[in-house]
């Protein structure tokens, strides 16, 4: 079982960026392969970016390619997503996910494949 935390949330303007990050508890973390999802008011959670167990392969939603990057440091047990340019529409509650159910290479992009789930973080862009 792992527990995540994520932090890193915050008020910016239209443009700037921001650097999310995810604590993992547990001694395993280059086992989980895992994603960031948002949700904002009224929507429902959608994918945002994925990362394998490896860290090696890599996915975007389209809305946020070329803009958004994920990374995941092994030796830390944490994930990342640095925001660059960032849009009113990305305004959401950021939520990190985790699963080991994966083989190495796995990016998984969809929110019912994740058993873990952070609390979330909530980021603000205003324009």
């Amino acid at each position: 079982q792992v527990q995540l935390v994520e932090s890193g949330g915050g008020l910016v303007q239209a443009g700037g960026s921001l650097r999310l990050s995810c604590a993992a508890s547990g001694r395993t973390f280059s086992s989980y392969a895992m994603g960031w999802f948002r949700q904002a008011p009224g929507k429902e959670r959608e994918f945002v970016a994925g990362i394998s167990r490896s860290g090696g392969n890599t996915d975007y939603a389209d809305s946020v390619k070329g803009r958004f990057t994920i990374s995941k440091d092994n030796a830390k047990n944490t994930l990342y997503l640095q925001m660059n340019s960032l849009r009113p529409e990305d305004t959401a509650v950021y939520y990190c996910a985790a699963d080991r159910r994966y083989q190495t290479t796995v990016v998984v992009t969809t929110s019912y494949s994740y058993d873990y789930w952070g609390q979330g973080t909530q980021v603000t862009v205003s324009s």
